[in-house]
């Protein structure tokens, strides 16, 4: 397992936005990757999605990676946002645009 782990760790802190998900930002295998990745274009952050249905030890590791239950998983600048409901609400109340900015990353819409 250390070798996905490893793989999990280089791609959390080797991009700035990075979006574990069902399916690729271009097509979405679940409605709460599509939604998480309608709210991150939405808001033009620029980020790096990774297919956690290309192998079962990519969907197991990531869950026991970030000790969270649930796909999809959001890092930002290396650490762990959260899931669909969090993002959401994070959106909404203008929190994860300010949480971008804050950690220097460009976004275009601010609500």
């Amino acid at each position: 397992m250390s070798g996905i782990n490893d793989y999990i760790d280089s791609e959390v802190k080797g991009n700035d936005v990075v979006l574990f998900m069902k399916g690729t930002p271009g097509f979405p295998q679940c409605g709460f990757s599509g939604q998480v990745v309608q709210i991150l274009d939405y808001i033009g952050a620029d980020y790096k999605g990774v297919d956690v249905l290309t192998s079962a030890e990519l969907r197991q590791g990531i869950k026991e990676y970030s000790n969270w239950p649930t796909i999809p998983q959001l890092y930002v600048k290396g650490e762990f946002v959260g899931g669909c409901d969090i993002i959401r609400e994070m959106f909404q109340a203008g929190e994860l645009q300010t949480l971008l900015v804050d950690k220097g990353l460009s976004v275009k819409a601010t609500a």
